[in-house]
């Protein structure tokens, strides 16, 4: 397997980020070392949050989290998916699965034989995290989650499966703007449903295939339209600037866009966060019989756990009612708002919400 590993100049402007690196070396299928980073941060006596990120962020969106958590007690332990951040990059989209992803995290839980934790987990965190939770059941006192789930569909229509494969091989060519036109429409909905008219899959799949078609992913770009509050105009300049390949000359680059696009020297370290999102199974797939089991390990659950949602992110808004449904044991938060990143956007309320989890407030 060629693995790639971002210099660490690349991560020396990146403002807010003040951890030392740590760093966990694993093996791969072919045997291949995969090194994988993680922040640690806080009392080391102070109970532990393993927190997950999704794609295409990395640690560092936890980073405005951290000081709330930390002043709290709590020790927060932050990773980074091999793929993102820190962490070394597999070259190839072959090397990348859902598997994969949770057989690495899984390795690397148990190499660094954290015990006693409450996990936390958003977005493709959530889908890679439950699986491991379920693999390392002995090692989590409780488990949080929200904008995120673990999509279980064996009954997908098969016009949904075919609409969804012939769009993704299709020739069409789509722009940001087109992308989250689409995206937008699931809002209400949960991505596991399968109605065959009104199917998310049928608008995930937007995301999907624009991720995967884009070889230079804008992330930076991106995460700063949804992060950023940016002017219309500043967004288009921006645009012409990405569309004409001279994004790192746009002279009003805002630090989370610096921060997104730092673990990437060139378009070919980003092949994680373009294949990831073919991954998330919408429709059947090789994940179906792992995502069952994981799936029945919290229909179980007699732990704590709960299910925390912003409530108006339109990739995640109807995931709730599955996450209730997987984990009968499960309680709901107030949805806190902020949007699918909402650990950067309501840092103290998501905060707030799991240190009164952490502590049996």
């Amino acid at each position: 397997m060629k693995i790639l590993r971002t210099p660490d100049s690349f991560f020396k402007e990146i403002e807010n980020y003040p951890f030392e690196p740590n760093y966990t070396i694993i093996k791969t299928h072919d045997n291949s070392e995969l090194r994988i980073h993680h922040i640690d941060a806080g009392p080391k006596d102070g109970p532990i949050l393993l927190a997950m990120h999704g794609q295409p962020v990395w640690s560092y969106l936890y980073t405005k989290m951290i000081p709330f958590l930390v002043d709290s007690g709590i020790r927060v332990i932050a990773p980074d998916l091999p793929g993102y951040g820190k962490s070394d990059k597999p070259a190839s989209r072959e090397d990348y699965s859902f598997q994969r992803q949770v057989d690495w995290m899984t390795d690397w839980l148990i190499t660094n034989d954290f015990k006693n934790l409450t996990f936390f987990g958003q977005d493709w965190g959530g889908l890679i995290g439950l699986r491991v939770v379920a693999n390392e059941q002995e090692r989590f006192d409780r488990v949080a989650m929200g904008n995120t789930g673990l999509p279980y569909n064996p009954n997908a229509p098969q016009e949904v499966i075919d609409k969804v494969k012939n769009f993704r091989n299709s020739d069409i060519k789509l722009t940001p703007f087109s992308m989250m036109r689409e995206v937008r429409k699931m809002d209400g909905q949960n991505i596991a449903d399968d109605k065959t008219a009104s199917s998310p899959a049928l608008k995930f799949m937007y995301w999907q295939k624009f991720c995967w078609d884009t070889e230079d992913l804008p992330i930076g770009f991106l995460m700063s339209s949804q992060m950023d509050k940016n002017s219309t105009l500043k967004t288009l300049i921006y645009y012409l600037f990405v569309r004409i390949g001279l994004r790192k000359f746009f002279p009003f680059r805002s630090k989370i866009d610096k921060a997104y696009e730092a673990p990437f020297p060139d378009s070919s370290f980003k092949m994680g966060p373009r294949a990831m999102p073919s991954h998330v199974p919408t429709i059947p797939d090789q994940s179906l019989e792992e995502v069952r089991k994981a799936r029945e390990v919290f229909k179980n659950w007699n732990k704590p756990f709960l299910s925390v949602f912003a409530g108006d992110d339109p990739v995640t808004n109807g995931a709730e009612r599955d996450v209730l449904a997987m984990c009968p044991n499960a309680k709901s938060a107030p949805n806190i708002g902020g949007g699918h990143f909402f650990q950067w956007t309501r840092p103290k309320e998501l905060s707030n919400l799991i240190v009164e989890f952490i502590k049996g407030e």
